[in-house]
């Protein structure tokens, strides 16, 4: 995977005055040759802005951003980089480990396997869950749910519930820093799971945590491993907003505090994210609005998020789980980000899951392909010359915006876009294909289905292709109207109607050619 140069570490940069003011006096430059000593003993001890503004509108090279099955993604920013820490998406009894991701760009990803196992939490067993990253003290911690602890266990003497472990290094190894849960036991009826973990302006830190549809709020001590108390004498207070079932996370914003949570079952479609805004840490929270909920185009069961703030910006970006359409494992879930844009009153605007893929990463994690030879080359997906390949998308789109750039570059045949497509496998597919032809044609195709049994053409127009030469294709399909757009898009080379296929999958293909695509974008009209 590819990735970009990393910058000169500060320690680097110090060196040379470092080594002058070993030999001579340096008045003028005495506080920060302090500095860099101090740094040169420590590297990575400070989190650092990365050099580079990730001004996106989603995941520009496609979701899910990683492979693999994880949920319940936290983010921090550490040296320069950005981190995503998921739970491993697997049966309880198989969560025994946390990996992380670290990316420049949030389009490159670096995968760290392993930096939390519970061969270093002795009282962990099984269910190691919603990793919440933080650095303090010269130090990076990693909180934790663990053994899936249920109400009246801990006095029967279960052990489980949120720890914290802690490391040098954001990658890890992470080790247990109590030896025991920090919160090990039912308060307020809140199951000790998914934790969130902010630290205020004034330097105070927070726990906000709860499953089992209670939410808590605690304080967390300088050492940041041990609970504080409130001013009443208590340690955890109740915040539990309307709806709310578990995934708690507190962000801030212009002075308002956004306590965020998610709601509905996670296992089933209708798991989804909303947010609360107040004055204070401490709440009330007054439920405002669902922003993030499942897009029955694009995926479903989104929920458990982190946020992602850009320094020095207004960019946001809500990081989260979903589940692919046709995956029907409740533990089946994936990595996807997209923007979160703020109105002008302070209010969050509901997310668009956003279809695109630039293949900048240099993988097709997100595409399922048959036929051919696919691969990433140069950011385009590449497929050799083939007598029937597809490679397509898990989405479900009616009306549609289909964009992307195509080029053959083998063979006489054609290369083009599929959508409103009801099987996937090569040989039966079924929908729609509009395809170029270096033999100077383009052409609409009703693929035909199990009734007609075959395909047949709608559309058939003379246009110039070169070999090798892209070309900007778009596809409006709404209602039964279809237009097919190549470079110019404002006048359509091909405008029918058909009422043959209504809803299903996209993707691209080829016959009888090789073809490279690239600047996928599946959008529902404006």
């Amino acid at each position: 995977m590819r990735g970009f140069p990393a910058p000169p570490s500060l320690a680097a940069i110090c060196r040379p005055l470092i080594n002058l003011g070993s030999r001579h006096s340096v008045n003028p430059l005495f506080t920060l040759l302090i500095m860099c000593i101090a740094v040169s003993r420590k590297t990575s001890a400070f989190p650092t802005v990365p050099q580079a503004v990730p001004d996106y509108t989603t995941a520009e090279a496609g979701n899910p951003f990683v492979d693999g099955w994880y949920a319940d993604p936290d983010t921090a920013i550490y040296d320069g980089l950005y981190w995503v820490f998921p739970t491993a998406s697997y049966a309880y009894e198989q969560q025994t480990y946390l990996d992380a991701f670290s990316s420049p760009d949030l389009i490159n990803w670096t995968k760290h396997p392993n930096i939390l196992t519970t061969a270093n939490v002795t009282w962990a067993t099984k269910a190691l869950w919603a990793p919440a990253p933080i650095f303090r003290n010269d130090k990076y911690y990693l909180y934790f749910s663990a053994n899936d602890i249920q109400e009246g266990e801990p006095e029967n003497g279960v052990i489980g519930g949120i720890g914290v472990a802690v490391a040098e290094r954001p990658e890890g190894p992470y080790v247990d820093a109590i030896g025991k849960p920090l919160i090990g036991e039912y308060h307020n009826g809140a199951q000790p799971i998914d934790q969130g973990i902010f630290i205020d302006d004034d330097g105070q830190a927070y726990i906000y945590y709860g499953g089992h549809s209670y939410a808590n709020v605690a304080k967390l001590n300088e050492d940041m491993i041990s609970i504080g108390t409130f001013d009443n004498g208590t340690q955890f207070k109740e915040v539990t907003p309307e709806n709310y079932v578990e995934g708690a996370l507190m962000v801030k914003r212009n002075g308002v505090y956004y306590f965020m949570w998610s709601e509905g079952g996670w296992t089933g479609p209708d798991y989804a994210v909303s947010y609360s805004m107040a004055n204070s840490p401490l709440g009330p929270f007054p439920r405002v609005a669902k922003i993030l909920q499942q897009d029955t185009a694009v995926a479903k069961g989104s929920g458990h998020h982190g946020v992602i703030h850009v320094p020095d910006t207004d960019i946001w970006y809500i990081v989260y789980h979903r589940r692919p359409l046709n995956e029907t494992d409740g533990n089946h879930r994936v990595l996807a980000y997209d923007r979160m844009y703020f109105n002008e009153n302070g209010t969050i605007q509901p997310i668009k899951m956003l279809v695109k893929d630039n293949f900048a990463d240099g993988d097709m994690v997100a595409w399922n392909a048959s036929g051919g030879e696919w691969s990433v080359v140069d950011q385009r997906l590449t497929v050799s010359n083939s007598e029937s390949a597809n490679a397509m998308l898990d989405t479900n789109f009616t009306d549609l915006i289909f964009d992307a750039t195509v080029a053959v570059t083998e063979g006489s045949g054609d290369a083009g876009l599929v959508f409103r497509a009801t099987t996937l496998e090569t040989g039966d597919l079924e929908g729609y294909y509009v395809g170029i032809s270096p033999t100077g044609l383009i052409a609409l195709w009703n693929l035909g289905n199990a009734n007609e049994g075959k395909g047949y053409a709608l559309a058939e127009e003379a246009l110039q292709i070169s070999a090798t030469t892209e070309y900007h294709f778009r596809v409006s399909a709404i209602g039964n109207e279809i237009k097919v757009f190549v470079g110019d898009l404002e006048a359509p080379k091909i405008t029918v109607t058909d009422n043959g296929y209504s809803i299903g999958a996209d993707g691209v293909g080829v016959r009888n050619a090789g073809a490279r695509f690239g600047n996928i974008s599946v959008a529902k009209p404006s």
